[in-house]
């Protein structure tokens, strides 16, 4: 019971930062927004893997940050609706750029999190 309302917690505040982030950014074509949360959600997950592989955490904070904060967080499901928005409204480049953009800097961040955890642990 108490794993579940980890999760809960953690993809709540997840989704409140991710709501946050949208607000405090302009409206424009390209889905900023949605890029950053999803490179700022893979730099965490990433930073806490490389934490836990010298430190230990209880399976609760595990749950709370990596499956809630980082799964509430992050939104695949929006980026996958505003790469095809994009395509239908003819902004092809611009899709294309979200596409290879997020997925690169995504794998960035999780490398980048996964070092940094290590450099201080």
């Amino acid at each position: 019971m108490l794993n579940l309302i980890a999760v809960f917690i953690g993809g709540g505040l997840g989704s409140l930062c991710r709501y946050g982030l949208s607000l405090c950014l302009p409206n424009s074509s390209f889905p900023l927004a949605t890029l950053l949360a999803n490179v700022f959600a893979c730099f965490i997950l990433g930073f806490l893997t490389g934490y836990l592989l010298k430190n230990s955490l209880t399976e609760h904070w595990k749950l709370l940050l990596g499956t809630g904060f980082c799964g509430g967080f992050s939104t695949f499901s929006t980026f996958s609706k505003e790469v095809l928005e994009l395509t239908q409204d003819s902004l092809t480049i611009t899709a294309a750029g979200h596409l290879v953009m997020s997925l690169v800097l995504g794998i960035l961040a999780v490398y980048l999190g996964l070092l940094l955890a290590n450099y201080r642990a």
